[in-house]
């Protein structure tokens, strides 16, 4: 069980690292729609491809994104299924913090 317990805590640490990044959070927000080849990417992004390699090497790393490599083109989607274990992972603070007030610290002077 523990295990499992650091492979799910390394995969979360690796995808919200991924999403931290303000030209990847760009490559999903591009992706939201619709596959893309890396040639599209990286007109899209205005940033060559050696650049956007490393940015997208980070998300398949993170799963959040997959690949199709055809011919010389590798295109690139979202991984759905690794989006929903985000969310699944965010949505359990909702569910089971409560609402609290602002703490007033009081001054000891």
């Amino acid at each position: 069980m523990k295990s499992t317990a650091l492979t799910s805590s390394t995969n979360l640490d690796s995808s919200f690292h991924a999403l931290s990044d303000p030209i990847r959070l760009q490559v999903l927000e591009l992706l939201r729609s619709q596959e893309l080849c890396v040639c599209d990417l990286s007109e899209a992004l205005k940033i060559n491809q050696s650049k956007l390699s490393f940015h997208l090497k980070v998300l398949k790393e993170a799963q959040i994104v997959q690949s199709t490599q055809e011919g010389r083109w590798a295109y690139y989607r979202l991984n759905l299924a690794q989006l929903i274990v985000l969310e699944e992972y965010l949505a359990q603070f909702r569910r089971c913090s409560p609402i609290l007030p602002p703490r007033v610290c009081e001054d000891k002077t």
